[in-house]
């Protein structure tokens, strides 16, 4: 919030971050807060995802950062899921499988955000070890009437099987969609129709 206590959009704010090169302080500060927030609300017992951006995954110092709250606060590391873009990804591929691997192996599990919207989303597939696959929105708000795109997400939920990954689909604006990604077997939707933005403890 800003002084007036108005949401500042992450539109807004993540520029800003990257512009002054506080990414991967903030992200910090985010995964900080959400630890917290999990140990005052032991009843809590969902899982939570939290996105990290592109110059995070080549500091190794947030991998521990991680590693020393999940044993300062003993949560679950299986309740964490860190979102990743495809983009930024593939942009730090070598570093971005070092991070995943280092947290994968305590219990911490990857999803990897916006796919499909690289221009080599496949071949990179094969190489991150994430354990979800978030599809692009732009590929989902009108799957129940544009056959392309139909097809496109088809061919992702095959692939995803083939390689024993959940999906997400994003976008997910009316009923009709969730009827169309229940005949193609996506995993899990997200989006308005499913539920709004709310504050959060």
């Amino acid at each position: 919030k800003d002084d007036s206590q108005q949401i500042i959009t992450p539109g807004v704010l993540i520029p800003a971050a990257e512009k002054h090169g506080l990414s991967t302080k903030l992200d910090q500060a985010i995964i900080a807060r959400t630890f917290e927030a999990l140990v005052a609300h032991p009843e809590d017992t969902a899982s939570y995802s939290i996105n990290l951006s592109g110059a995070t995954l080549t500091d190794q110092d947030t991998a521990r950062f991680i590693e020393s709250l999940i044993i300062k606060y003993d949560i679950d590391p299986s309740r964490l899921y860190f979102e990743i873009t495809e983009t930024a990804a593939i942009a730090h591929i070598d570093s971005a499988i070092l991070f995943i691997n280092r947290l994968t192996r305590i219990g911490c599990r990857f999803a990897l955000d916006d796919f499909g919207s690289g221009t080599s989303s496949f071949s990179y597939l094969q190489q991150l070890p994430i354990s979800v696959i978030k599809i692009d929105g732009a590929f989902v708000k009108d799957i129940h009437k544009n056959s392309v795109n139909h097809i496109f997400v088809e061919s992702i939920q095959r692939t995803a099987v083939a390689m024993n990954k959940k999906t997400v689909a994003e976008f997910v604006e009316n009923a009709e969609i969730v009827e169309e990604l229940k005949k193609i077997g996506i995993d899990y939707a997200q989006g308005y129709h499913i539920h709004k933005p709310e504050h959060w403890y």
